[in-house]
């Protein structure tokens, strides 16, 4: 079964940046994507990409300021995440896309504030 194990969340100053690292444990998922989910909230999707990283979606609340990049050679999916604001506070998921597997990994707590 895919397993999930993101890391790199942290408390960052607004303006700060931040990498997230997911780690994919099983046969290589075509489509990628993360997604944060604050309480009270739906998860929501933030970025997405194939396998080679040749397309990339993100939404537009963090678009200019996130980039999603992979190492397939070492399965990882990488969030770069720049200018962080107070509203990007979240714990963040990554999973397959379009279809999420329902064994989502624990999340990495993001937490921007002065």
């Amino acid at each position: 079964q895919v397993q999930f194990v993101e890391s790199g969340g942290d408390l960052v100053q607004p303006g700060g940046s931040l990498r997230l690292s997911c780690v994919v444990s099983g046969r290589p998922r075509y489509f990628m994507a993360w997604f944060r989910q604050t309480p009270g909230k739906e998860r929501e999707r933030v970025a997405s990409t194939n396998y080679v990283g040749d397309v990339t979606w993100y939404a537009e609340s963090v678009k200019g300021r996130f980039t999603i990049s992979r190492d397939n050679a070492k399965n990882t999916v990488y969030l770069a995440m720049d200018s962080l604001k107070p509203e990007d506070t979240a714990v963040y998921y990554c999973n397959e896309f379009p279809d999420p597997s329902d064994a989502w990994g624990e999340g990495t707590q993001v937490t921007v504030s002065s």
